[in-house]
């Protein structure tokens, strides 16, 4: 398989994804064409291992655990502007592929793709383009616009964290201490966002995070059962 890097050097790569046997697997199949820096196995340690290492390219899973990886890439783009991204996910959402895309320089791949399908995508965020799964990819740029505009509508940015940590089975004490935040403010921002969105119960508001592509559906065991197991 020949692959062609821009300047003739290659990317180096850190790869996120919170599946140890996955993570592996994909480590080991990149480092046969790329240079990988790292791995990492959450949002919140992307962006840490993001700024120390500043890789060319991050491949990042969207739904890992303690901030997902579109949030996670938002905020290494604001502190490495030139980094690439390609997003892999299980989920067929084309508001997700979207919304990625909208970050400039990014690709999303189904995780059920062709190894060679991955490869493509780093290739073409390489030399500065974006790639979407054929699956996923929007008829045309003003539906693309659309779709993110629906991903995104109304959240903030200390929303999402919010809504996310709450949707993974933290407390509200264990997301203030994670946030740095007072236990009163983040019932605050809980009220706001049930409010707002018409959100009845804890329920409710886990399967909000769900449509919003906070969490995912083949996250099946909350990250704070995960850790105390």
């Amino acid at each position: 398989m020949e692959t062609i890097y821009q300047n003739t050097l290659r990317p180096r790569i850190l790869i996120a994804d919170d599946h140890a046997i996955f993570l592996e697997a994909l480590r080991c199949f990149l480092e046969k064409s790329f240079v990988v820096t790292g791995t990492v196995t959450d949002g919140r340690s992307l962006i840490t291992e993001a700024i120390r290492l500043k890789p060319d390219v991050i491949i990042a899973d969207v739904g890992m655990p303690l901030l997902n990886g579109l949030d996670a890439a938002r905020r290494v783009r604001e502190q490495i502007p030139g980094v690439r991204l390609v997003f892999l996910t299980m989920q067929k959402d084309a508001n997700l592929a979207a919304a990625a895309i909208e970050l400039g320089h990014a690709a999303f791949v189904l995780k059920h793709s062709a190894a060679t399908e991955l490869v493509t995508a780093i290739e073409q965020v390489w030399r500065g383009k974006s790639y979407i799964s054929p699956k996923l990819r929007p008829e045309d740029w003003v539906e693309q616009r659309a779709r993110v505009k629906q991903f995104s509508k109304s959240l903030t940015s200390r929303q999402r964290d919010i809504l996310q940590l709450f949707a993974e089975g933290f407390c509200l004490k264990e997301i203030a201490a994670r946030l740095n935040l007072s236990p009163k403010t983040i019932e605050f921002h809980k009220h706001q966002i049930m409010t707002e969105f018409n959100l009845q119960s804890n329920a409710a508001l886990v399967l909000f995070a769900l449509k919003k592509g906070l969490i995912s559906i083949d996250k099946d065991i909350p990250y704070a059962e995960r850790r105390a197991g």
